[in-house]
């Protein structure tokens, strides 16, 4: 069972006096209450299963997530480290006017992505890209971070936000400050990191282990491809429909295939690419994405290629969150992929055209099935990963 060991009750009331000398207004700021167990959650072990870190024989693509793991050496998980960063990222305290905390953008229940096509700042306004999941961050060899991947870390992303003028409006300073005036974060950080100094890089530090430790592996997929030696195999516990599906992502396109694992690589479902791709939305560039970043213009309207893991949940989709459902994304591949300049060549025929599925209706549903076997609903429910603030 477990047992609440921090709970700190900071109830203050300020007492204003109106300018006519009238009786004081007594204003309520939110009561604070963390509960974490006596032991912390496990966070350094994964459990992967073994299709996870072995690679198939004789597959083009890798299929382990084995030298794509972006944790650098110098910022290892611990389960004390991530208890700390579960606490920042749920604490509203660390936007300017105490409404928005990184879990307000990254809910839990929607994959830690946002159900909004844009996300709601600390004022009221809006972000300019969708919220992108967080599920198997780690598992980006390049490491960058961010649709466009201007951060070139993850220990350099999670202090972004804070900073934004539309998404929690603060600097780097106020963050600290405003965690060293809550009673409950010395003794976390001294757990974490052996003090109860508080600054900015242990603040990144602890935030990026509570988010490499968001990784997806229990599906009904996963049950499947543990009972199967390869993943394009049919799976026992899969409807005809999802098998289907399932070939349809793992074949080529010109075997009749959407080639769609080129893309969205390993067991993980992520990017084994070296960079952000355009996967043709627009025929003229509306958001040059990595090419503002690199000052390149081979990388206009290219972004970062994200996990498919709980893709169900993580609706709408894309960069702008331009498609409400999974069966938009898959007719834009279909029929809908735009001929522009920088169009990912793995998106094109032999005659530099656009590629062109014409999937059948049954086809695109059965590819949709698929997709759905992904969603790992225990990265929705387990409290490791909840809010701990009541």
């Amino acid at each position: 069972m477990i047992k609440p060991i921090l709970k700190f009750h900071l109830l203050l009331f300020i007492f204003v006096l109106t300018s006519c000398g009238e009786d004081p207004k007594y204003l309520p700021i939110e009561n604070n209450v963390i509960t974490i167990p006596d032991e912390p959650f496990d966070y350094i072990n994964l459990n992967l299963p073994s299709h996870f870190t072995n690679d198939v024989a004789g597959q083009a693509l890798p299929t382990s997530i084995n030298g794509i793991d972006n944790t650098p050496n110098d910022n290892m998980i611990s389960n004390e480290g991530a208890t700390l960063g579960r606490v920042l990222f749920y604490d509203k305290n660390l936007s300017a006017n105490g409404t928005v905390a990184c879990a307000s953008c990254h809910k839990q229940e929607k994959g830690f992505s946002d159900d909004a096509t844009l996300s709601v700042g600390f004022e009221g306004g809006l972000t300019r890209r969708h919220s992108m999941t967080l599920i198997n961050s780690r598992y980006y060899q390049r490491g960058r971070f961010f649709w466009d991947e201007r951060a070139s870390t993850l220990e350099e992303q999670v202090l972004e936000p804070f900073q934004d003028p539309i998404e929690m409006g603060m600097t780097l300073e106020q963050v600290v400050s405003a965690v060293q005036e809550q009673d409950f974060y010395p003794p976390l950080f001294e757990d974490a990191f052996g003090s109860q100094d508080i600054n900015s890089d242990r603040i990144s530090r602890a935030l990026s282990q509570f988010v490499r430790s968001i990784v997806s592996h229990s599906s009904k997929y996963d049950e499947g491809r543990a009972l199967s030696n390869s993943p394009g195999a049919n799976f026992s516990n899969f409807t005809n429909e999802e098998n289907l599906g399932k070939s349809l992502f793992f074949q080529t396109i010109s075997n009749g295939g959407g080639a769609c694992f080129g893309c969205h690589t390993t067991e993980a479902f992520v990017s084994a690419n070296p960079g952000p791709q355009n996967n043709g939305l627009d025929l003229v560039t509306t958001d040059l994405g990595a090419g503002a970043v690199f000052n390149n213009p081979i990388f206009e309207g290219r972004f970062k290629t994200t996990s498919l893991r709980n893709i169900e949940l993580t609706a709408p989709y894309m960069h702008d969150g331009r498609f409400a459902t999974l069966e938009e994304v898959v007719e834009h591949y279909n029929s809908g992929i735009k001929a522009h300049p920088t169009l990912s060549p793995a998106l094109m025929d032999d005659n530099g055209n656009p590629v062109q599925l014409n999937f059948t209706n049954s086809e695109k549903a059965a590819l949709v099935a698929f997709l759905k076997t992904l969603t790992d609903h225990s990265l929705s429910s387990e409290e490791k990963w909840s809010d701990p603030f009541e």
